[in-house]
């Protein structure tokens, strides 16, 4: 893996870009703010890459500050932990009882970073402004209107029940000022250079080494946030996280560092929390009739993979012991166990079961040949897996699963490409093959997981863009699509178990996405300059680097040292 979790950070625009140059500098912007008194500032480690200023909270190369430090959301959802959305820019919310129109009480006192009133208009302008710009619309909000029928309060209209709508409008929707972006022509082009925003930090200063926020003084938390600047740099390497980590010359990183615990164990100012959440799994393009090719669109094959897999050899040899357990129905077996209907799909295996992969092929028709690899009507078992190059767990996956699939006759063909090339294969259906994560969806309803992934309505034919976070697999199943529309038109939570019980069944049987294991998420920490921080017995947020929202959550949790 690189240093960081790819998928969530790209599909879901939470980009911390800044030049590789910092890496050779850790301490290239200590003088950009004159507040440097002990614990009054600190680093975090972002990832490597050319930076782009880009601070329009609705772009997808965004900077990672954007959504929860500059820009804030009408309530926070905690990913990390079954709790109730914290309440942020609003302060009450409430539905009709058909489900096609939400009241939000705004919150009063609030200001912007430029010092204007903050009010329900404001509220109400951010989603007339999404409305009627498609191309800002990343959540597919289908609303009708928003109007502020005073200064605080907000009613979104719907044309049809859109319970499943809630997470996606208050805790994933940043809230912009009326009186900056009415003046914007084109709210998707924009890099909105000098952002207003409502969180505890304001931009402070960007060049070619990083960049430095600072302390917004109109927050409306009281005597929040404590520390007074936050640098974000980068560090390419694990040789250089692990060694910057040690040095104290940065606080907080995500980051996958062999022998991590023998390394924490060695300093008293370091910690660490995993907070596993997003499942690594085997993408197939799955359905013939969508133009995919190939062995994997044989349900057998998926299933006889599934089976095959020595789950836990491979976390330890690719992904040091870190990772949890995954689930068949592509849940979080801690988080979500509630929401699966048959405790038998609740986790994967984690040894292989042989026999039964062995028996699934026979079955289906595929007959060893000479050199062990099957083959069915001319064609051989042979099917070739992408992932991107310098992704190093991932990698040793591959050349892993290769030796276990041989042992029932599959070969897998591992290929490494670029980022780009990677991405815009699975988004094309371009590929036999995939290694990808899912996971961390608007909340931990299942609902996010499945209209995502499963529906006809969020694929497309090979050769044709399934759309961001959308069903790569190009699995299409009318059962699903039907119990997908009738969990989204209820907020009854036993009504929305039985919807998803009919999807697991479906897709446990169809494997589309093979898991593996719930990916490790490492985040590590320097005590010696802050505190607060999350910690394994309180996840009070997500506390990857990269991960939105939550950011904001730690940033105004800490405390100055001394």
């Amino acid at each position: 893996m690189p240093l960081f979790s790819r998928r969530l950070v790209r599909r879901l625009g939470f980009f911390t870009v800044v030049s590789t140059a910092a890496a050779l500098t850790i301490t290239a912007c200590s003088d950009d703010s004159p507040d440097n008194a002990a614990g009054s500032s600190i680093s975090i480690n972002g990832t490597a890459a050319t930076i782009v200023e880009n601070w329009n909270p609705f772009s997808p190369t965004q900077l990672q500050p954007t959504l929860g430090v500059i820009h804030e959301a009408l309530y926070y959802y905690n990913l990390a932990s079954d709790v109730a959305p914290r309440p942020m820019l609003a302060t009450a919310y409430s539905w009709d009882t058909a489900g096609t129109q939400l009241t939000i009480t705004t919150r009063e006192g609030v200001k912007w970073s430029d010092g204007q009133p903050f009010t329900a208009k404001d509220v109400a302008f951010t989603f007339e402004l999404i409305r009627k710009n498609k191309a800002i619309n990343s959540s597919g909000l289908a609303h009708t209107s928003a109007n502020a029928t005073d200064d605080k309060t907000v009613v979104l209209t719907f044309p049809t029940t859109s319970f499943t709508t809630e997470p996606a409008i208050l805790g994933g929707t940043a809230i912009i000022p009326e009186h900056v972006w009415s003046k914007i022509s084109d709210p998707a082009k924009t890099t909105n250079p000098k952002p207003v925003g409502t969180g505890p930090y304001q931009l402070k200063s960007l060049n070619a080494q990083g960049f430095v926020m600072e302390k917004n003084p109109n927050y409306w938390q009281p005597g929040k946030p404590e520390i007074q600047t936050v640098r974000y740099i980068t560090l390419a390497t694990a040789d250089a996280a692990s060694a910057a980590l040690t040095a104290g010359q940065v606080d907080w990183m995500s980051a996958y560092i062999p022998d991590l615990d023998k390394i924490i164990a060695g300093h008293k100012n370091l910690a660490y929390v995993n907070t596993p959440a997003l499942t690594a799994s085997i993408f197939t393009c799955s359905n013939a009739a969508m133009g995919c090719k190939g062995p994997q669109t044989d349900r057998a094959v998926r299933q006889a993979m599934y089976h095959a897999l020595n789950r836990d050899q491979l976390n330890k040899l690719a992904g040091g012991g870190y990772a949890g357990t995954a689930s068949p129905t592509l849940l979080l077996p801690d988080r979500d166990q509630k929401w699966v209907a048959d405790p038998a799909n609740l986790k994967t295996p984690g040894g292989p079961d042989i026999a039964k992969a062995n028996q699934v092929l026979d079955a289906a028709g595929w007959v060893r040949g000479a050199d062990g690899i099957r083959t069915k009507g001319g064609e051989r078992l042979s099917m070739r897996i992408q992932t991107v190059t310098g992704w190093s767990d991932f990698i040793s996956l591959n050349d892993a699963m290769a030796q276990q699939f041989k042992e029932v006759g599959i070969e897998l063909k591992p290929t490494q490409l670029s980022s780009n090339e990677w991405n815009n294969n699975q988004v094309q259906g371009n590929f036999q093959l995939s290694l990808d994560s899912i996971g961390l969806g608007a909340s931990s309803n299942p609902y996010f997981t499945y209209n995502a992934r499963y529906t006809s309505a969020t694929t497309a034919k090979v050769g044709e863009p399934a759309g961001n976070s959308g069903n790569y697999a190009r699995y299409r199943n009318p059962t699903v699509d039907q119990a997908v529309a009738a969990a989204a038109a209820t907020n009854d939570e036993n009504a929305q178990k039985q919807q998803y019980a009919t999807i697991q069944a479906q897709i446990v049987q169809d494997l589309p996405y093979i898991p593996i294991y719930v990916n490790s998420t490492l985040t590590q920490f320097n005590t010696s300059r802050a505190t607060g921080w999350p910690t394994n017995d309180n996840k009070y947020a997500f506390p990857a680097t990269w991960k939105s929202w939550d950011s904001g959550i730690v940033l105004t949790s800490l405390k100055p040292v001394g």
